[in-house]
């Protein structure tokens, strides 16, 4: 477990601490590669323009673009990312990662950064909750039974050994988006309705009962990456996420 930053990094996160406190009308930074974007989408408030060209250094740095990921999930998740290290919710200061739902679950849509060594580590399928949609995910909640997924910020908790085999608990850490994540038993699996093999015989990857799911050939080694304190984003660029998150809009 890594509890410190080196140098560069911290450089930047100082950079983006000054920058991200508020967030304030402006012209919104284009979007690079969306996939998709439902109707109901909007940015109500943009980023700072300090923070985007840091976040844009990283984006860049990193060669996001060309594992698909926007570059507006990249910098809200980064935004994010420094509120839980100025909180103190964080013991990874190394990991982050990012379930870009915005995007087909047929795409690879989760991405494991590493923000010290500025690379991808993973990039795979992810799951989002049956309810949620089809092919698209288009609406989340935080209900019990809802089978929907849950947008926002989580920290990774503990592994276990479930029906899925090894899983890692999450604590959803924005009340009303994702706070009852604990109580639904959404937690990262593994699992054999997500993947290449089920791609190639299906229209679009299997859906869960809200879990962000991944292949299940590659869950242990992700789930071993981002386990005991490191910062999970489910992104969408839902109006009602966007304009409600205390912490996108602190």
């Amino acid at each position: 477990m890594k509890n410190a930053i080196n140098p560069a990094l911290y450089c930047i996160l100082f950079l983006l601490l000054l920058a991200a406190p508020r967030l304030r009308a402006g012209t919104t930074h284009p979007k690079r590669s969306e996939i998709h974007r439902p109707a109901s989408a909007v940015i109500a408030k943009p980023l700072s323009k300090i923070f985007l060209e840091e976040a844009d250094s990283l984006y860049c740095a990193m060669d996001l673009e060309s594992y698909g990921l926007s570059h507006q999930a990249f910098a809200y998740a980064l935004k994010g990312y420094t509120y839980l290290m100025e909180h103190h919710w964080l013991s990874r200061t190394d990991i982050i990662s990012i379930c870009d739902f915005s995007q087909s679950s047929r795409n690879k849509r989760m991405y494991v950064v590493d923000l010290e060594q500025k690379k991808v580590l993973i990039n795979t399928y992810v799951a989002h909750g049956r309810k949620s949609g089809s092919e698209f995910a288009r609406t989340f909640s935080n209900s019990r039974s809802s089978h929907k997924s849950s947008l926002g910020f989580y920290v990774t908790e503990k592994t276990y050994f479930g029906d899925h085999g090894l899983a890692l608990k999450i604590h959803g850490v924005e009340k009303g988006f994702n706070d009852r994540a604990g109580s639904r038993n959404i937690v990262v699996h593994g699992s054999e309705y997500v993947g290449p093999d089920f791609i190639r015989c299906n229209k679009f990857n299997g859906r869960s009962f809200g879990c962000p799911a991944v292949p299940l050939s590659e869950a242990d080694e992700l789930i071993q990456t981002i386990k005991n304190g490191s910062c999970l984003f489910i992104y969408h660029p839902t109006k009602k996420y966007i304009a409600r998150s205390k912490i996108l809009n602190s």
